[in-house]
């Protein structure tokens, strides 16, 4: 098949992504590579994480760094309507920017704020971490407004080494929080190092339940407390106390080789990975042997070639260290990417599978007919983790967000567009 060739349909999916964007009264994609953003599997890992928690258990969603990558204030819509009923993000930034999308869910700073943010923090109603006693003098000088305090939650450094205060010291932070009029201390929680670990794990919640205690004891009742993330809730190494802070299972995502607890493994088995990408062709030509693909020609045919060029690169967060080692899907099958990995394109050889032209859709990341390729899959290629895999994804990927084939938005460089049967999500 020539590169003037219609397109073909795409293998195990239904319309291509053109006529379910113009379904949807959305415009064309500024570009030929996408993120699809699967909404219903979002939703549906919310219920499966809601399975493993007792009720009363609040569920946290970490949406952090663009929300691991799948877009902040879309993906926070979706995880909202769904039911969580707390955001966590890193930064005050990050909580800035969904504010005005969660209204009445609580939203938490995990990375404590310098000192200069902490009034609008108050102000917009964002709660804040604690992680370090000396900001207890620089918050009583900031003359925080009694009748709209600041709400914090204090860090307990219980073995992570990385911040907060230690148990034994909790309960002198409170007193000193207790005496600035425009300050609320409403939490209090620890980070597990090594989840994995049910003997490290089970240290670190005994620290972190005698720092409970000690704020009890000095009059601070009815604090939030909350130890647990994925690892520590699918794996059942520490409680779950009043809270959970869930980010990568949320996007249907686990660590390679987790151990997970007996009672968890039917739960985790359903977690559905929201993140998908794919690409169409910039063109598709034959290759002669002996001649070079890419810079610095690192592949050359050595038979009569066939070879697709992907608008997807390190520009795209692609990583450039991943040559020679990665593939992607087409037409239902697996096939080498080739060459170096330019900011802006990679190439596929696909004379394996014929009649490729500019109209198939290649995935890169996802599935198509029986083949899948997952974030744990290039993060063994690439010699890293499943988290660095789907937040190194670039903002300038269009997302495109979809529940059983009917897309509700689009995030580009421009902004968010919304289709016409999106409603509230």
């Amino acid at each position: 098949m020539g590169e003037d060739a219609p397109p073909v349909s795409v293998v195990g999916r239904g319309q291509p992504l053109e006529a379910r964007l113009r379904a949807a009264g959305l415009p064309p994609l500024p570009r030929s590579a996408w993120l699809e953003i699967d909404v219903t599997a979002l939703a549906a890992n919310v219920a499966t994480i809601r399975s493993l928690l007792e009720p009363g258990v609040r569920l946290a969603a970490v949406v952090k760094a663009d929300a691991y990558g799948h877009g902040l204030v879309p993906t926070v819509r979706a995880l909202v309507g769904a039911g969580v009923e707390c955001l966590c993000v890193a930064t005050l930034d990050e909580a800035l920017a969904v504010a005005d999308v969660a209204t009445g869910v609580p939203i938490l700073a995990l990375f404590q704020p310098p000192a200069d943010g902490m009034c609008e923090a108050a102000a917009r109603g964002i709660e804040v971490t604690l992680s370090a006693e000396g900001t207890i003098a620089e918050l009583a000088r900031l003359g925080l407004p009694p009748d709209r305090p600041l709400h914090v939650h204090l860090e307990i450094d219980s073995g992570l080494g990385r911040a907060g205060v230690t148990a034994e010291r909790a309960a002198a932070v409170a007193e000193g929080l207790r005496e600035i009029p425009g300050v609320r201390l409403v939490g209090v929680w620890t980070h597990l190092a090594s989840a994995h670990d049910a003997s490290a794990s089970a240290e670190q919640a005994s620290r972190f339940a005698r720092a409970a205690e000690a704020l009890e004891a000095a009059g601070a009742r009815g604090v939030l407390r909350h130890i647990c993330a994925t690892g520590g809730v699918l794996g059942r190494t520490a409680p779950r106390y009043d809270m959970v802070r869930i980010g990568l299972a949320l996007y249907g995502l686990l660590p390679e080789a987790f151990p997970v607890a007996p009672d968890a493994r039917a739960a985790a088995a359903r977690l559905r990975p929201a993140m998908s990408l794919r690409a169409r062709p910039l063109r598709v030509a034959d290759v002669q042997p002996g001649e070079g693909v890419g810079y610095g020609a690192r592949w050359r045919a050595d038979r009569p070639s066939r070879v697709a060029t992907l608008p997807v690169g390190y520009g795209d967060g692609w990583a450039y260290a991943s040559a020679g080692r990665t593939s992607a899907l087409v037409r239902g099958r697996r096939v080498p990417l080739i060459g170096s990995v330019a900011m802006d394109a990679v190439a596929a050889d696909v004379t394996d599978v014929p009649g490729v032209g500019l109209g198939d859709e290649f995935v890169l990341l996802g599935e198509q007919g029986g083949e899948r390729i997952t974030a744990l899959d290039l993060a063994r290629e690439r010699a890293t983790i499943p988290w660095e895999i789907i937040t190194a994804m670039a903002r300038r990927l269009p997302r495109v967000y979809d529940s059983d084939g009917h897309v509700l938005s689009v995030r580009t460089l421009s902004g968010e567009a919304r289709g016409s049967g999106s409603g509230g999500t």
